[in-house]
Formats: structure tokens, sequence, C-alpha cells
């Protein structure tokens, strides 16, 4: 993987084809299933050229875009809403880190990073648009192109699923804030862009300030529409009681072993878990995204139907709340 160039991984044919037929059944099958009619996908529609007036509601729109002629006349704050553009570009960041090779329920959280481009494909699927993949590891950002089409999405999820596994303490800390910031910088065309992370990579680690990736965060905010899809195991938000347990951390190799048998052990940590989900939930709102959390032991097709379908009702009143969850 080269740092913003092009990627083709390699792949096991046989594997990787069963996954990506199961992937491509999941999603084109059971998504589409479930909404049905002529949806309007997961985009509200924040384009460039302004359409009718409407009043302004504080919080929501961006100021920039006020309607001073119409708000004179009425004597009432009135912005230009903006027509979406015909064409969406849209891209996707995958955090590759290794705690997303994690998972003790149905499937492990780089599969629902995976998951969620294939339904990002699905949903954005119009004439004209396009679909491209930058991949965060390490210190690199991997890029597959952005290109319309089944191919191209058959394509983007293969890489995907072929992207390499190393033994814990052997694989780089993934720097989400950077890649955050590339993102920005190097695709300014407005359009659609979703991010899929556990989003561990806080830096405030006693949560007395902002996690690093929310200032980048924000900023892609002011020229996209962004989707933080927050992608967590059951295990993370609380311990079993399963006696002793070593636990490892994938990125650094670091071992200990607990005692899961310790009721006072458990509420600590579940207790701590509850405190960096309101962290993280806050940092969404502050930068005013929304956010799609999706677990490894729930249907995460369901959840995402019901993301699309809430985005869908919003777009027909007016947009979104900035840092809305939908669970």
């Amino acid at each position: 993987m080269n740092a913003g160039g092009d990627m083709d991984a390699g792949m096991n044919p046989a594997g990787q084809e069963r996954a990506l037929r199961k992937v491509e059944l999941t999603v084109r099958r059971k998504l589409a299933g479930l909404l049905h009619g002529d949806y309007t996908g997961l985009r509200l529609g924040p384009g460039s050229e302004p359409d009718e007036s409407r009043p302004y509601h504080p919080g929501q729109d961006d100021v920039r875009r006020m309607d001073w002629n119409v708000t004179a006349r009425t004597l009432d704050p009135h912005v230009r809403a903006p027509i979406a553009e015909p064409e969406l570009e849209t891209w996707a960041l995958v955090d590759a880190s290794a705690s997303m090779d994690f998972g003790t329920a149905a499937v492990e959280k780089r599969d629902l990073a995976t998951a969620i481009v294939g339904a990002v494909a699905l949903l954005a699927d119009r004439p004209g648009n396009r679909l491209g993949v930058r991949i965060a590891y390490g210190t690199t950002l991997g890029r597959i192109p952005a290109r319309a089409g089944v191919v191209a999405t058959r394509r983007a999820l293969r890489t995907l699923l072929a992207l390499p596994r190393l033994a814990p303490g052997y694989q780089p800390t993934t720097d989400l804030a950077r890649a955050l910031t590339l993102l920005h910088k190097e695709h300014p065309r407005p359009g659609l862009r979703v991010v899929a992370s556990d989003f561990l990579d806080g830096g405030e680690r006693d949560h007395d300030g902002p996690p690093v990736w929310q200032g980048p965060l924000r900023r892609l905010a002011t020229r996209h529409e962004v989707i933080a899809v927050e992608i967590i195991d059951p295990r993370e938000l609380e311990l079993p009681d399963v006696g002793l347990l070593t636990l490892v951390d994938p990125e650094t190799g670091r071992r200990r072993e607990v005692s899961t048998s310790s009721r006072r052990l458990r509420e600590r940590y579940a207790a701590v878990a509850d405190a960096h989900r309101a962290w993280t939930r806050a940092a969404f709102r502050s930068a005013g995204v929304a956010h799609l959390v999706l677990r490894t032991d729930r249907d995460w097709v369901r959840d995402v139907a019901a993301f699309a379908a809430a985005q869908r009702r919003a777009a027909a009143r007016r947009p979104a709340r900035p840092g809305r969850e939908y669970r």
C-alpha cells in the first residue's frame, strides 16, 4: 500500500470471491428489499447551485447561504436552499487499523466496514455517480479511484476484503485525524463522505478534551455531507464473567491478564466504556455530522435501512440536525 497511490491488493481467489458474493447478496437483496420505492439514499442534497429560499434554522443552516433580499422583505431570516448536484461523488474512508480486526459476535468490525461500502454503493447508485475509497493504514492513505458501475464496486470490495492482517504488535498505529485531513484536501469537490471506523484513536485518553479527529471531521463537514459510521463490538462495552482473561492490544502487542469474575472490575470497565461513547457522541454533534452506529452483534442491514429511511424523511422536511445519531 502506497500513501496517496492507487491500490490493487492481491487476493485469495476462492475465499475472496465467496466473501464478495456474500456481501453483494446481503447488500443488494436484503437492503434493497427493506427500502421500497424511489428512495433518495443517504444524501440530503447540498450542492452549489441556489434554489428557493426558506426560513433560517439556527444551528442547522450555514449563515453564508443567507438570502438577504428575502430576509429584508419578510423581516425574518431566510437562507437560499441549494440544489443537489446532478452527479454525486462519494468517497468512503475505511479505517484499516488493527483494532478493526476484532469481533466477538457474528462478524468482525472490518467486515462491517466493507459491508457499509457496499451499502453506500447501492444507495448512491445513480447515473453518473462515482464511488471511491480511501483506506487508512498506519500513516498511509491508500486510494481506490472513484468510478461508477458494478464492476468498480466489485473491485473496491475485493480490495477491502484482501487487506492484510498482521500479528498483534506488528501493525502501525493508524492516524485517523491525518487521514481525514488528507481526505478533505485531496477531494475538494462537494459530495458525500462516509467514514467507517471504531473511532478509538481519540488522543485524549482521559476525555478532558475533544478527540484529535474532531477538528478534521468538522472541517470535512463544512464542504461535504458527512456520515460517521461508528463500528463497535459488544465486548468493547462490557466484560463477561468468564474468569481469568488475557487481553491483547492488537496494535502494540501488549498483554494483560484480568480477572473478569470481579464485579467491581466489570462495573468500572462498563463505566469507562459509557464515558467513551458519550465523549464520541459529543464529538460527532460538535462536528455537525450524521452518526450511524453499527454493531457486530446486530442486524447491520436493518440499522442501515433505518438510517437511510430517516435521512429520506429528514430530506423531505428540512436539513437534518447536525450530529443526530441514528441507531
